[in-house]
Parts: C-alpha cells; structure tokens; sequence
C-alpha cells in the first residue's frame, strides 16, 4: 500500500511539473527594435518601440499616443516595466485604464511578432 501511494504521488508531479514547463514562455526574440501599434485605447493610434537584446525584451517605449493625461497615461509606466521585467505581455491591467494598458499589450505583441 505504502508503495501505491508514494508511486501514485510521484507520477502527479512529474504530472504537474511536465504541464509547467510547457506553459511557460521559452521563445526567444531575434535581437532588434522593433514598432508595433494597436487602436485598442480610448484613442486610436497608440505606438511602441521594442527593444530586444540577447533574445530578451530589454526596454519598452510608449513612442505615440492619444491618451488622456492623468487617466490612460497612468498605465504606460506600470505596464511598460511589468512587461520587460516578466518578458511577457500576460500582466496586470492598471485599474481606470483598463484601455490603455490592453493597448500598450496589443501594440507590444504585434511588434514581438516582428521579432519571432
């Protein structure tokens, strides 16, 4: 009995740590800048420049926008950093610009797209 158990424990996580390492984000980026954009704010035309080096997103720059000051800007300085410090795009919204930030997601994707 004992053994059943401890072999019916081993095989869940080798389980769950198989399905761990393939959620995770293991792509890496050609290095370069590059430009993405999406309409997704409360304003259309918002811009970034992605910089990827050594096949990691090393800096995000909202370039171009039409956000309101004080409202949907809050977002770029959060979403921006959480972006290059967990190389992925799957992060927290800011709270008041939901918008904004799914934007400056949108735009960051579609220039990593560039860089697959």
């Amino acid at each position: 009995m004992k053994k059943t158990k401890t072999f019916i424990v081993s095989m869940i996580l080798i389980a769950v740590a198989s399905i761990s390492l393939g959620c995770g984000q293991s792509s890496s980026y050609i290095d370069g800048t590059y430009e993405g954009s999406s309409d997704s704010g409360m304003h259309a035309g918002l811009k970034v420049s992605v910089v990827v080096t050594e096949g990691k997103i090393s800096e995000v720059t909202v370039v171009e926008h039409s956000e309101t000051d004080g409202i949907g800007t809050v977002a770029i300085e959060p979403v921006t950093e959480a972006i290059v410090e967990t190389q992925s795009t799957d992060v927290d919204s800011v709270s008041g610009a939901t918008k904004t930030s799914t934007a400056i997601k949108e735009a960051v994707d579609a220039a990593l797209a560039q860089a697959q």
